[in-house]
């Protein structure tokens, strides 16, 4: 019974981190694109700059919960993607850098380069997410040791490639509608032409995707919710044209949401299916903890997890005003404290 709570707690959190570093990833990608000048490209980090980090928390939950709930899983997947998730990690310790240096220096060069290295680790985790999922779905060489057999290469097949190519293009339409709900001017109207067009693509993508997917291995419920999926974002993006950029935000969250629903409604019962022999699948049964682990760990969900939601909430609606380029000034880089004379002088 526990082994069932913790792998939807565990969709929970995926669902979490997708949602909401989906559009920090979104924005990031279209950083050096959607602004145009510098003081816009500066806004558009100030629009995420009180949250990104604290959207970041939800992949460190969900891989911690992992690790104590599905010890198997976690070393089979870490293990047999461990290039694939080191790539990942490098691309966001970059993408926290640049976010940290961005404004120590008042140069344009510098913020350029900054703006630069926050595209690439916002579009890297962005696409490897997307493939590494696609994966875990489809089933990867595992053996009778619970060991995965493959290599880079063996995920970087036709299906991986579509899902991180869904990923990408979802988070960047994703990205595009909180731009749109967040700054104002120039900022907020090329975003609502360009959620438009990306969106497009992405429900293409996605189509193609998911369609593939229940090809493979037809879940009903997984089919119905990928149909929801595919409805919200068509949603957003008829609210997007009437300007709601509200309705639109929420229709991409819910799409994204709904799409990892429907990911695991698919994988389930199964944790990581062996496509070598379906009798080598981890299965939410020999791949869990035992059921003490499991029941501690409930304790602790039960009592912490609404804990950070209601910060986070109150996070995301203390920072709830939109950012405008207008209201940027013309140095970004803080001043240099006063040495020993400017301060005698004072």
């Amino acid at each position: 019974m526990l082994h069932n709570v913790w792998f939807l707690l565990i969709a929970f959190f995926w669902i979490g981190y997708f949602v909401l570093e989906g559009f920090d990833f979104g924005l990031g990608i279209l950083l050096p694109f959607l602004g145009r000048t510098d003081k816009e490209r500066r806004a558009l980090i100030n629009a995420i700059g009180p949250i990104w980090d604290g959207n970041e928390v939800w992949v460190l939950v969900a891989g911690g919960a992992t690790f104590a709930a599905f010890p198997h899983w976690y070393a089979t997947l870490f293990s047999g993607f461990y290039l694939a998730l080191f790539l990942i990690l490098v691309a966001l310790i970059l993408r926290g850098v640049a976010f940290e240096y961005h404004s120590k220096r008042d140069s344009a060069r510098w913020r350029a380069g900054w703006d630069w290295a926050i595209f690439i680790g916002s579009a890297l985790p962005a696409l490897l997410w997307g493939v590494a999922f696609a994966n875990i779905v489809a089933g990867v060489p595992i053996d009778q040791n619970k060991e995965f057999t493959g290599d880079l290469f063996t995920l970087l097949n036709p299906y991986g490639l579509l899902g991180g190519v869904v990923t990408l293009t979802l988070f960047i339409t994703h990205g595009a509608a909180y731009i749109a709900l967040k700054t104002e001017g120039e900022l907020r109207a090329r975003a609502n032409r360009l959620l438009v067009f990306v969106g497009l693509v992405a429900a293409a993508a996605a189509v193609v995707f998911l369609g593939w997917t229940q090809a493979s291995k037809f879940v009903p419920g997984s089919a119905v919710v990928s149909v929801a999926a595919a409805l919200a974002l068509v949603g957003a993006l008829a609210a997007n044209r009437l300007r709601h950029e509200g309705w639109a935000f929420i229709g991409t969250a819910a799409t994204i949401g709904l799409a990892v629903v429907a990911l695991f409604l698919n994988l389930y019962p199964n944790v990581m299916p062996s496509s070598t022999n379906a009798a080598y699948n981890l299965t939410i049964s020999n791949a869990s903890s035992t059921d003490y682990t499991l029941t501690i760990m409930t304790v602790v969900a039960v009592i912490f997890t609404p804990l950070v939601l209601l910060y986070q909430g109150w996070t995301y609606w203390v920072f709830r005003k939109r950012v405008t380029a207008d209201r940027i000034p013309d140095v970004a880089a803080p001043s240099a404290p006063a040495g020993p004379a400017a301060a005698s002088s004072n």
